[in-house]
């Protein structure tokens, strides 16, 4: 049984596909902090902005915009990609993935969900119909299309000529990049219930790096596709299933031989990169990508707390609490400033010292979901609705 997770004004609602009741008694309702009142110390500008399809509404979704070489790719859930030209918004070339059904009916939708990842040539993306596409850069045509084990919920990661795809049944499986032909896979395992929602492995010396949804960090030779070891992060607890729930979906972050991972109702933990040894945790839990940068982590708590935290030992440096419950976006590090969005459409922006806020901005009615993308000397962030916004400092 999977857990889908719909973001809805005000609020994170969690609906069940088996219909099964997770709660005893009144369902708590979850206040969203009212929006902080912020003194622009500037002004963010807006470059452009373009719409790319439809969006994806209020369901749960990781597609967000890949920049390379001058050009930013979108897409939206029905299966519209666009290719834009960064530095004005201009389209390209758009293609549409959905399923042709003929002259008179409506094409069936392809269900976007995992991207994009874009390549010096390629662009790779992923579907919850279970399938992933590799597109030509020069005009969106498709080098390949391959069937996976389940829904691709998280975005592609092309390393050592794989393409990295962690599906929502816990498997990892590495394509050819050059083909689509899957080489290998790896079962992960996976509890009965889950948060909808995966890690995106990362890659370090030839390894894959991914979190589970049993709260397990495993690693991956990449070549042979053979586990080498795994490590539990957060062991589930708690009186009702949804206190129990551990997922790692986050993508986990390595820096200098150590693996930074974190869970939801678990830990913030740090491990050795070649043993998966635990060197230190953290009770923080949460399921947005965080961010490591000059020995610090920053990330945003399964309550929409910001917090920056020192990278060895874990220990908090500050914390941002005037955003609970804004449902917000990862984290980006853009021009020295911690950028965050959340479903009423404001970005803020944090300095990264004290965590006050410096500036914010209403950019979108239909809020955003997913993280913010640094494209050069620009901000992208994609709309739930569909619009892409190019923002500048």
């Amino acid at each position: 049984m999977e857990l889908r997770k719909y973001l809805l004004p005000g609020l994170i609602s969690v609906t069940l596909l088996s219909g099964c009741s997770l709660f005893s008694g009144e369902e708590d309702v979850v206040k969203m902090a009212p929006l902080p009142k912020v003194e622009n110390q500037f002004t963010p500008q807006t470059a452009w902005s373009t719409s790319v399809g439809d969006g994806v509404g209020d369901f749960y979704s990781n597609l967000h915009p890949a920049w390379q070489d001058g050009t930013v790719y979108a897409a939206d859930r029905f299966g519209v990609v666009k290719a834009l030209d960064a530095s004005n918004g201009k389209e390209k070339w758009k293609v549409d993935l959905s399923e042709k059904t003929g002259f008179f009916s409506k094409n069936i939708s392809a269900l976007l969900s995992g991207g994009i990842t874009a390549t010096s040539d390629r662009i790779y993306i992923g579907s919850e119909r279970g399938q992933v596409f590799a597109l030509n850069n020069s005009d969106g045509s498709i080098a390949w299309q391959t069937k996976v084990a389940g829904e691709a919920l998280s975005r592609p990661v092309v390393s050592d000529g794989l393409v990295l795809i962690h599906t929502s049944n816990g498997m990892l499986q590495g394509l050819d990049q050059s083909t689509g032909a899957i080489k290998w896979s790896v079962n992960l395992d996976m509890p009965a219930l889950s948060l909808r929602g995966e890690s995106a492995p990362t890659v370090a010396f030839g390894g894959a790096i991914v979190g589970g949804d049993n709260g397990r960090v495993s690693a991956v030779i990449m070549n042979q596709g053979q586990l080498i070891w795994q490590q539990r992060i957060s062991q589930p607890s708690g009186a009702t299933e949804i206190d129990r729930l551990s997922d790692v979906d986050t993508t986990p972050v390595v820096v200098n031989g150590v693996i930074y991972a974190l869970a939801y109702n678990g830990n913030l933990t740090a491990l050795e990169l070649r043993s998966g040894q635990i060197l230190w945790k953290r009770e923080i839990g949460g399921v947005k990508d965080m961010v490591v940068d000059a020995g610090r982590i920053y990330l945003v708590d399964q309550d929409d707390r910001v917090i920056a935290l020192n990278a060895d030992g874990g220990v908090a440096i500050w914390r941002q609490s005037d955003l609970l419950h804004r449902n917000l976006t990862s984290p980006a590090l853009f021009n020295g400033y911690l950028v965050v969005g959340d479903s009423e459409g404001y970005v803020h922006w944090i300095n990264t010292l004290d965590g006050r806020f410096v500036a914010q901005q209403k950019l979108d009615s239909d809020g955003f979901q997913t993280d913010p993308v640094v494209a050069g000397d620009k901000l992208l962030i994609q709309a739930k609705g569909g619009e892409v916004y190019a923002i500048t400092r």
